[in-house]
């Protein structure tokens, strides 16, 4: 199983999965925001973290997996948070038959692959590219500097991957890949909240219509200030989207 990391001692509960390169201390600046009547599990996805890779090699493996573990907390209901590329496991765990999740929120969500991910999946140069990218010191330092407009000045959008295991990194990069177009979570129904960052990718931003045509339920928030890493630089009004459903100002 998962690895999951409890904050809070409340019955309400609440899972969250971290975005690509990430962990479960993604979401530790939430620590301190999560009611007294709540728990936030933040877990580790397979070969991250704290949670083995145990073979698994397939989006739909994981949503599996995630499901199951989910299963195993105090619910309904529950709340599940996907973060970046962790929405797609989000909305892929709650598809899975007698699926636990009642509510979705997805914070900074992709709807597709950008060309600048995907330019690290071709067979020819994608593997040189990325450890050239992420695998490198320098490599994450140059990339880190040049998104600084995408960013709050003290973030560091590179730094989670300097204690990661790369070969997992492209693993998932490739299913992310593999799982093509969003229009297979069109059935959905659980509520729903999006939120992005005010100054996070295109990508993202140029997703949000895409997630309306397919989610059109879902209630969608813009962090103000805030980049790609909202709950980092926001952490106060994600909790609030979180754990009140409250719309931005």
């Amino acid at each position: 199983m998962m690895h999951l990391e409890r904050y809070g001692q409340g019955a309400r509960t609440y899972a969250a999965l971290h975005g690509w390169g990430g962990s479960h201390r993604t979401f530790a600046p939430l620590a301190a925001h999560v009611p007294a009547g709540a728990s936030l599990y933040a877990a580790d996805l397979p070969g991250y973290g704290r949670t083995p890779r145990a073979g698994v090699s397939s989006a739909a493996g994981i949503a599996q997996l995630v499901a199951e573990t989910l299963r195993r907390l105090p619910a309904p209901p529950l709340t599940l948070v996907g973060n970046c590329s962790g929405a797609i496991f989000a909305l892929l765990a709650a598809a899975v038959p007698s699926s636990p999740v009642t509510r979705l929120v997805l914070i900074d969500p992709f709807a597709y692959v950008p060309w600048y991910f995907r330019v690290f999946l071709n067979p020819t140069y994608g593997r040189y590219a990325y450890y050239s990218t992420f695998a490198n010191p320098l490599g994450r330092w140059v990339t880190n500097a040049s998104l600084r407009g995408r960013r709050a000045a003290s973030s560091h959008l590179t730094g989670s991957f300097a204690q990661i295991d790369h070969d997992v990194s492209l693993q998932y990069l490739a299913m992310l890949d593999e799982v093509g177009s969003i229009a297979g979570f069109r059935g959905i129904r659980v509520p729903t909240e999006i939120a992005y960052g005010e100054r996070t990718f295109g990508a993202v931003k140029e997703s949000l219509p895409r997630w309306n045509d397919v989610l059109p339920h879902a209630r969608v928030w813009r962090v103000d200030g805030a980049g790609h890493l909202p709950i980092a630089e926001a952490p106060a009004r994600i909790a609030s989207i979180v754990f009140d459903g409250e719309a931005a100002a």
